[in-house]
């Protein structure tokens, strides 16, 4: 398993850390607009894989993307922005950038109902209850149904797949966070492995599968190591997001990485079991003592305590296949 961490584009305190712990690959943002260049740009991007690389760090997995919301919900301008999505996509394989992690959550992204929620000794993390939302106002976007985002995602996958083979771009697509629906009057249908074969299996290509992410799919209910074992079997896992929670869709919390409800060994064995090789970051972490908890979930000390435990569990499994 190449561990990740997920960095900001251009060089702070984390990427020294990074190197501290022994990490040597990164996911990134989109950079920021620089010079008259989008982000998406070919020199933009191409500035920022060799800053990663100029500090020994290589560039697996972009994390971001340009608007996609109209394609989402099938509006006006959403072939313009599929047209930015293609030259993203085409500039990540000329730059040998070889994974893109994406989502299809409509009107907002990953979605809590609080980031002050006290953990173990204190510690802040992320939260949900759907019982908050039931008197919710609809955002802009009004009801938008399942029928109508998988038709949508239909539509953006048949446009950009064939883009993403020839570019040589694994597109990884994220499952729905939290996995329950619908929020705010927007539907949300990638709420299961089920759900995420489905989405993969509407344009088959080697080069459609999935980001892993753990949490969410153990919100979701799913036992990890099955869907770990599913999706390796069809070469469809590209990206892992190695994080955990406690609770259900309705209801959860997250945790750190030792006290949730997955058998995180079980996990990191299963990965090496069926010979995963790719990237895998952390993802969400609490925050800690003496942090402002500006950045929920991604602040530093988690981080650091996530990075060590994972490398921890990447011993032992490599240790327990040759034992």
């Amino acid at each position: 398993m190449q561990l990740a961490e997920f960095f900001p584009s251009h060089p702070n305190r984390l990427w020294h850390l990074a190197k501290q712990m022994g990490i040597g690959y990164a996911v990134g943002p989109l950079p920021r607009e620089e010079n008259g260049w989008k982000p998406w740009d070919y020199m933009n991007l191409l500035h920022m894989k060799r800053r990663f690389e100029d500090f020994g760090l290589e560039l697996k997995v972009i994390e971001s993307a340009p608007p996609t919301n109209s394609i989402k919900l099938g509006l006006p301008g959403r072939d313009e922005e599929i047209e930015v999505m293609q030259q993203f996509i085409t500039n990540m394989g000329a730059l040998g950038i070889e994974v893109l992690c994406y989502n299809f959550m409509a009107q907002f992204n990953w979605f809590r109902t609080s980031t002050t929620t006290r953990t173990r000794g204190g510690a802040l993390v992320s939260s949900y209850d759907h019982a908050l939302m039931q008197n919710a106002p609809l955002t802009e976007a009004g009801i938008v149904t399942e029928e109508q985002l998988w038709n949508n995602l239909r539509y953006y996958l048949e446009r950009i797949v064939p883009v993403a083979e020839k570019a040589k771009v694994k597109l990884a697509l994220h499952p729905d966070d939290p996995p329950i629906s619908p929020i705010r009057g927007i539907s949300r249908i990638l709420r299961s492995a089920d759900a995420l074969q489905r989405a993969i299996d509407l344009v088959p290509s080697p080069y459609s599968g999935i980001t892993l992410c753990q949490g969410t799919l153990a919100t979701a209910g799913e036992h990890i190591p099955d869907v770990i074992r599913r999706f390796a079997a069809q070469d469809k896992i590209f990206f892992v997001h190695f994080r955990d929670v406690r609770g259900t869709a309705e209801k959860f919390e997250e945790t750190f990485h030792d006290d949730g409800k997955t058998n995180m060994l079980e996990a990191m064995k299963t990965y090496y079991d069926v010979g995963y090789r790719g990237p895998a970051r952390p993802d969400h972490v609490p925050t800690m003592e003496g942090e402002d908890n500006a950045n929920p979930g991604y602040e530093l000390l988690g981080r650091l305590f996530g990075v060590g435990y994972i490398k921890g569990l990447m011993e032992a499994a490599e240790a327990g296949r040759s034992a």
